[in-house]
């Protein structure tokens, strides 16, 4: 008997959180070979407002953005939103920031650039 891919089997949804709206659409286009649905943003604020429209499963989130530090909103997700997954996505790729990352609650760290290869396995990591 196969394992059962749920990716296939539900409409899971994928929030972005990046200010680099290249970064968006990429990972937008790899998400729906997932079958996610994606909706993204580019700033913290604008990233609160979308959560309290809809709690996405998974959470892509970059670290710098112009109105702070992804790494620092990580508390604040876990708490209200527990039921999502975090994948922390940076350039500034530092073991200071991967533990702290961890540390905070994220679920995975990738740094940029990625492969979609990394992407598809993250995404099944945290979906099963």
């Amino acid at each position: 008997m196969e394992p059962v891919n749920y990716l296939n089997d539900m409409n899971l949804k994928a929030l972005i959180i990046d200010d680099e709206t290249d970064i968006c659409y990429l990972l937008s286009r790899l998400l729906k070979h997932k079958n996610l649905e994606t909706m993204f943003v580019n700033s913290l604020s604008d990233a609160n407002t979308a959560l309290k429209n809809q709690h996405p499963e998974i959470i892509f989130l970059d670290n710098h953005l112009p109105d702070g530090l992804g790494i620092n909103y990580i508390p604040y997700i876990k708490k209200n939103y527990p039921e999502s997954k975090i994948i922390m996505i940076t350039a500034h790729d530092s073991g200071d920031d991967r533990a702290k990352a961890i540390e905070n609650g994220a679920d995975f760290f990738i740094g940029k650039p990625f492969t979609s290869d990394i992407i598809y396995k993250t995404v099944d990591a945290v979906s099963n």
